[in-house]
């Protein structure tokens, strides 16, 4: 909305109307939100607006009552910091025996929320996939249900666990359960100083990756996209590995690990996928995915770039790199074996876990960086709980420090505020 416009404000000091007018145009114009504004005709520059009944207790009769109501007293021209819009209530939403709560992230394929368990009481997160979407994505619904049948399989501490997945047939969606997990590696990264970790901490979550890779490997899967975005933390700083939906599952009566197709971010795929190899090993690929990250999150930059995907294929398909001189061995030489352009030549999960930087501890770090908050809530708390609240409280609800229910004023803002032009 513009700084000119008209706005219902029946309540003004200046409106010359009786009671009884007064009261009629209460009714009429009541206005909860703006959800309930609309222009009288979209045609025209909407100069006028006019409440489309939602949210009022009964609107018959409504053109008999204009007829007897002089409209000119009832609008006026307002500055857009006199509009005053009230926090909507929160709407509670159930899928089966889930309550949804707020967006935790979102990707190509679909979103992913919070939710919590109605019977036991447990935090999780919700993967929800538009099935129209996924037909619009080349081979999207196939690595959607490669992805629930390889979860399906797997349990351990570091990878993603599938509590449940549903499909709603009237809305074509399909929801995945999921554990929940307050961040990623890479949001960490993002708030980090200089985008990088403290060598103590990302000794820590490279162990706990190892030891995830090392289990999907002996479970003959190979993975194809590790990289800090598909790396999860909990509460408990665990890491997780997650999004399996370029992942392989190689057949136990195969002689190898060869794989034909790679389908992974491309700034952390191996040379031998960026000089289009017809077939490949498939487990190197994932220790080379490993490399990549462990590069990012020790100095926070790429061993490869390029201004676009082709001169970055380029740049990978040389294997030629620079390590910073602030790195030191040994966890130069082990950066140097993980990311050697031979998949042949490069370090097995065997000979990285046998060395020297995995089986000393650095020392302790001066700090330790923090999972950032989401949506400035440091304490990671619930965001289900505000729609249970209002739900069985009303809005404005909320709980003082000995956990008794409270009554706060609804917040209010203005029009420009709405807007983000508050001065």
């Amino acid at each position: 909305m513009s700084e000119n416009i008209y706005a219902v404000n029946p309540v003004e000091k200046d409106i010359e109307a009786d009671t009884e007018e007064r009261e009629l145009a209460n009714r009429i114009f009541s206005v909860e939100s703006d959800d309930g504004l609309k222009p009288i005709n979209a045609a025209e520059n909407a100069e006028i607006w006019l409440n489309d009944g939602h949210g009022t207790d009964d609107l018959d009769g409504i053109d008999d009552d204009l007829e007897t109501v002089n409209i000119g007293n009832f609008f006026h021209r307002v500055d857009s910091d006199q509009i005053i819009y009230q926090t909507k209530k929160k709407r509670l939403k159930l899928i089966g025996k889930y309550v949804m709560g707020d967006l935790l992230g979102e990707g190509a394929y679909g979103k992913v929320k919070e939710m919590l368990d109605s019977e036991t009481l447990c935090r999780r997160a919700v993967k929800i996939f538009k099935e129209k979407k996924l037909r619009r994505i080349p081979n999207g619904e196939q690595n959607v249900q490669k992805e629930i049948s390889l979860l399906r399989k797997l349990s351990h501490k570091n990878v993603i666990h599938l509590i449940d997945e549903f499909r709603d047939p009237e809305k074509q969606k399909l929801y995945l359960i999921l554990e929940f997990c307050v961040g990623s590696l890479q949001g960490l990264l993002d708030s980090a100083p200089g985008k990088k970790l403290p060598a103590q901490q990302a000794h820590v979550y490279f162990g706990q990756l190892l030891d995830g890779l090392e289990y999907l490997h002996g479970a003959r899967v190979v993975h194809k996209d590790i990289k800090p975005g598909n790396l999860l933390l909990t509460m408990e700083q665990v890491l997780k590995i997650s999004d399996f939906g370029v992942a392989e599952s190689i057949d136990f009566f195969a002689k190898d690990d060869t794989c034909y197709i790679g389908q992974g971010s491309p700034a952390f795929q191996p040379p031998e996928i960026a000089n289009g190899a017809d077939s490949f090993p498939g487990f190197k690929v994932d220790i080379w995915s490993c490399g990549v990250t462990l590069y990012n999150i020790m100095t926070g930059k790429y061993p490869f770039e390029g201004d676009n995907i082709y001169r970055l294929f380029e740049n990978i398909g040389r294997g030629d790199f620079e390590i910073p001189d602030d790195i030191q061995d040994p966890l130069r030489d082990l950066l140097l074996g993980m990311l050697r352009k031979d998949p042949l030549e490069r370090f097995s999960l065997q000979q990285i876990r046998q060395h020297p930087w995995l089986t000393r501890k650095p020392p302790p770090s001066e700090y330790t960086v923090r999972i950032p908050p989401l949506k400035n809530d440091e304490l990671h708390n619930m965001t289900v709980l505000p729609y249970l609240i209002d739900h069985y409280y009303g809005p404005g609800t909320c709980y003082d420090e000995d956990g008794n229910v409270t009554y706060e004023e609804p917040e209010y803002f203005t029009e420009r505020e709405l807007n983000g032009n508050a001065v």
